[in-house]
């Protein structure tokens, strides 16, 4: 019996996308080989499904399709090589179709986000590449969030796997120690695919549930992996406290609605109040990390019952830790804005300007909406609206070029009223 192809089928591939990998990237051994023999299978699905629908197991119909293509490459492989060489490997490749359900490991996913970190591979290559088999986020995306250009992001995916191919890396859950040696990497992953989540740097939608979904829930996996890492909980905090905004943030055609106009009432409070606790048990333990404080930030947005209640004093010296703890040009936008709510605009236009020689914001949207933001609550309109439309020439977000050119009209309107 078969279930069938509706408007959610799409994000199920994509969920289904990096369970399949894992598996079996775990059962053949064979990391690129096992990505190529899972895109097939996609396609397979994409092409088959809308006319037969979906199957009862569509995870084990994937999981097949990918294996039987694996096989019959190991076949070909083998008929190529001299008897004794097949017959040695037709006794490890070639034994009998190992039961689907079975073969399955409680979490591959998370098993193939600590394979992606292996240290044999560098930071940035293993973030990218997990980004791509975890997160299923697409080339241009993973760009965007390392501020880099496409071309450049490919290549780095591409060496990765190269990588992985050649060093022999072992499908497991790694030990103890290994998971405390990845961890930055890992969570520097869940985090990355939790924040395209959240606000997707390209397309028509401002959100993708399944990626900030998939990353809440493999954040909490690590947490049980990862007992004394006080920064887990921190990022685990992060996601809830951020996540809990997530109903208000887009109005009924879904465009997006600023911090600052969300409807309240409509925060998830039982997210608030589990990140609350998550983070004041992690702050007990003495050390404070870039996730943590991060997350005291959401905290104190979430705790402020009106946008004027809005602790900024608190946010601002929050900010100033964090520039510490791990400086970096989006923490230098943020804190320009907090720096404006307690010192005025001014303040954060001065701010703004040590970010424009910084060649990784160049041409970012982001330096551009900030500084319009800022301009605006100056009265300089016309320096508002001009940067409002070049932020939004910059964005590949719909949603964010509806919004900043709608703010760019707004001002357009109120100067030709005055």
């Amino acid at each position: 019996m078969t279930k069938p192809w509706d408007t959610t089928s799409e994000q199920l591939l994509r969920e289904l996308a990096p369970q399949v990998l894992g598996a079996v990237a775990r059962r053949f051994r064979d990391f690129v080989s096992a990505e190529d023999a899972v895109q097939e299978a996609m396609i397979a699905a994409f092409t088959q499904w809308p006319q037969e629908g979906i199957p009862d197991n569509p995870r084990g119909w994937l999981i097949q399709v990918a294996s039987r293509r694996l096989t019959d490459q190991a076949r070909s492989e083998i008929a190529r090589r001299e008897r004794e060489t097949a017959a040695a490997m037709e006794a490890e490749i070639m034994a009998p179709a190992v039961d689907i359900e079975s073969d399955m490991d409680p979490d591959d996913t998370l098993i193939l986000l600590f394979m992606c970190c292996h240290p044999a591979l560098t930071s940035s290559s293993a973030i990218a590449l997990t980004l791509r088999a975890v997160g299923g986020l697409t080339t241009a995306e993973i760009a965007s969030a390392f501020l880099v250009p496409e071309a450049t992001m490919a290549q780095r995916i591409s060496r990765a796997k190269q990588s992985i191919k050649v060093s022999g890396v072992p499908f497991r859950l790694p030990s103890p120690q290994e998971r405390a040696e990845r961890s930055p990497a890992v969570l520097h992953v869940l985090y990355l695919i939790f924040n395209e989540g959240y606000a997707s740097s390209v397309g028509a939608h401002l959100q993708r549930l399944d990626l900030a979904r998939e990353a809440i829930r493999l954040t909490r996996c690590a947490k049980t992996l990862l007992p004394g890492n006080e920064e887990v909980a921190g990022l685990l905090a992060l996601m809830l406290l951020t996540d809990a905004r997530r109903a208000a943030r887009t109005g009924p055609d879904e465009e997006l609605v600023p911090l600052t106009k969300q409807d309240r009432t409509l925060w998830d409070q039982g997210q608030i109040s589990e990140g609350i606790e998550l983070l004041t048990a992690a702050l007990s333990k003495g050390s404070v990390g870039l996730y943590q404080l991060q997350a005291a930030i959401a905290a104190v947005h979430d705790e402020a019952a009106r946008v004027e209640d809005t602790d900024w004093p608190q946010i601002l010296a929050l900010y100033q830790l964090l520039k510490r703890v791990s400086p970096s040009p989006m923490v230098t936008l943020n804190h320009a804005i907090a720096a404006a709510m307690v010192h005025g605009p001014s303040k954060g236009l001065e701010l703004l300007r040590t970010l424009d020689t910084d060649a990784r914001l160049a041409g970012h949207y982001r330096l551009d909406a900030v500084r319009a933001h800022l301009l605006e609550m100056t009265g300089d309109y016309e320096g508002a609206i001009k940067h409002y439309r070049i932020a939004a020439s910059r964005t590949t977000s719909i949603p964010e070029q509806n919004y900043l050119m709608t703010q760019a009209a707004r001002l357009g309107d109120n100067t030709r009223g005055s």
